[in-house]
C-alpha cells in the first residue's frame, strides 16, 4: 500500500511539474527573443556534468535498493569492493551526488545572477528560477529522506521488510526527480 500511495502521490508532483513546464513553454513563445539571449549565458558543460551526476545517482540509488532487497544493510567486503556493498554505502554515494548536484545548482545561480539573470529583471529568470528551483526543492526533499532511511538502518536492531519498503519508496521519488530533472534540462538548456 505505501508503494500505492508513493505512486499517486508521485503523480499529482507530476501534475505539479507539467504545469511549470506549461507556463514555461507559454512565456517562452510570447517573447522569444528574450529566450534567445538569456540562453546564450547558460553554461551548458557544466550543466551537462552536474546533470550526469544527478541521472548517476538514479543508478547508485538502485543499487541500494537491490541490496535492500536482499536484506543486505551494510557492506560485507573492503569500502573499496563495490560488488560487496549495502544499502548504506549505496545511499550515502546517492545522498553525496544528490548534494554535489544542489552545491552545481547553486554555484549556477551565483553565476546566472552575476550576469544579471534574476527572478524580477524578466520573465526568463523567472521562469528558470522558478523551475530550477522547485526541482532543486524536490531533490533536497529527497536527501532528507534518505537521511531517514539511512537513520533508521542505524536506529534498528535487525532490518526489516518495512524498512525495504521505505528504501524502494524512496527510490521511487528520487527517480522521479531524475526523470522530472532530464525533461527540464532538456527545455531549458537544449531547446533553442
Amino acid at each position: 500500500m505505501v508503494a500505492v500511495g508513493t505512486i499517486i502521490w508521485l503523480s499529482s508532483e507530476l501534475m505539479f511539474f507539467a504545469a511549470l513546464f506549461a507556463a514555461y513553454f507559454t512565456i517562452r513563445a510570447v517573447s522569444p527573443e528574450l529566450w534567445a539571449e538569456n540562453t546564450e549565458v547558460l553554461n551548458v558543460p557544466f550543466a551537462s556534468v552536474n546533470t550526469t551526476i544527478l541521472v548517476l545517482s538514479s543508478l547508485t540509488c538502485q543499487l541500494g535498493v537491490f541490496a535492500a532487497e536482499r536484506g543486505q544493510v551494510g557492506r560485507s567486503g573492503g569500502l573499496l569492493d563495490f560488488r560487496k556493498w549495502g544499502l548504506r554505502e549505496w545511499f550515502i554515494l546517492t545522498y553525496v551526488m544528490g548534494a554535489v548536484f544542489i552545491g552545481g545548482q547553486a554555484l549556477e545561480y551565483a553565476e546566472l545572477i552575476h550576469e544579471g539573470i534574476t527572478i524580477p529583471a524578466s520573465s526568463y529568470g523567472t521562469m528558470f528560477y522558478l523551475t530550477t528551483g522547485f526541482h532543486g526543492l524536490h531533490v533536497t526533499g529527497g536527501l532528507i529522506a534518505f537521511l531517514f532511511v539511512l537513520g533508521r538502518t542505524y536506529l534498528a536492531k535487525k532490518f526489516t521488510h518495512e524498512q525495504a519498503v521505505s528504501a524502494i519508496v524512496v527510490s521511487y521519488y528520487w527517480h522521479f526527480v531524475d526523470v522530472v530533472w532530464i525533461g527540464l534540462f532538456a527545455t531549458i538548456y537544449l531547446i533553442k
